[in-house]
């Protein structure tokens, strides 16, 4: 099993940025494709980034972007330290939800649904005022 922890949210003007962290527990991160959502109230859980589980000793992932951040949003990760980040920049207050990290075992190199993770964190928010 794998727990997730999230942090980082916060209370951020608009134009501002976060960085978010997600903390993973046991040794099997490096093989987890892991992935960023947010859920704003009332609206369903909407994929925001996903970086690729490990892919060869030298380390190598791939990343995908919902179109909505592209270009705002960096997703990265420390294997060494069981960590995913993301990195938001140019926050605007439509970016506000909730934030939550998870974890995929199997399937494609960059899940984008939901069902496609088993392992989900608690979630952080992110409040980015206009």
């Amino acid at each position: 099993q794998v727990q997730l922890v999230e942090s980082g949210g916060g209370l951020v003007q608009a134009g501002g940025s976060l960085r978010l962290s997600c903390t993973a527990s046991g040794r099997t991160f490096s093989s987890l494709a892991m992935g960023w959502f947010r859920q704003a109230p009332g609206k369903e859980r909407e994929f925001q980034a996903a970086i690729s589980r490990r892919r060869g000793i030298t380390n190598y992932t791939i990343t995908n972007y919902a179109d909505s951040v592209k270009g705002r949003f960096t997703i990265s990760r420390d294997n060494a330290k069981n960590t995913v980040n993301l990195q938001m920049n140019s926050l605007k207050p439509e970016d506000t939800a909730i934030y939550y990290c998870a974890g995929a075992t199997s399937g494609s190199y960059l899940p984008r649904a939901t069902y496609e993770y088993q392992y989900w964190g608690q979630g952080t928010q992110v409040t980015v005022s206009s």
